[in-house]
């Protein structure tokens, strides 16, 4: 069976490198980039990827808006939102479409676990 494939989601190429890295390390089959236009694409694929990791501020658009259009793709996905800040408007509408949000930085390994814990579902 092939590993997951997530979608990761950010605009700064250091955090999106390491993000990737993280969870490629983890097992998943990370498909990572940095513009919005770009991760709706894939997100518009068939199939969807199986899951999304994705900060808040991407240029003029919000991370919020992909994890909508992935509750849309695949109504079962993990969706984890970043953020550098802890906004608790942001953490009740990332939870209102069944997603997680965290702070920056997070450790891979909690990444890695959440979505393990998902998937397996």
């Amino acid at each position: 069976m092939p590993a997951p494939r997530i979608l990761v989601v950010d605009d700064e190429p250091a955090v999106l490198d390491m993000l990737a890295w993280g969870l490629r390390r983890g097992g998943y089959d990370v498909v990572a980039v940095a513009r919005f236009d770009e991760a709706k694409r894939l997100i518009g694929d068939a199939p969807p990827p199986d899951g999304l990791v994705t900060d808040v501020r991407l240029g003029a658009f919000n991370g919020l808006q992909l994890a909508w259009l992935m509750r849309d793709a695949s109504p079962t996905c993990p969706i984890i939102v970043l953020s550098g800040y802890d906004d608790p408007t942001l953490r009740k509408e990332t939870e209102r479409l069944g997603g997680v949000y965290f702070t920056k930085p997070v450790p891979s390994d909690t990444l890695v676990s959440y979505l393990r814990e998902k998937l397996r579902a």
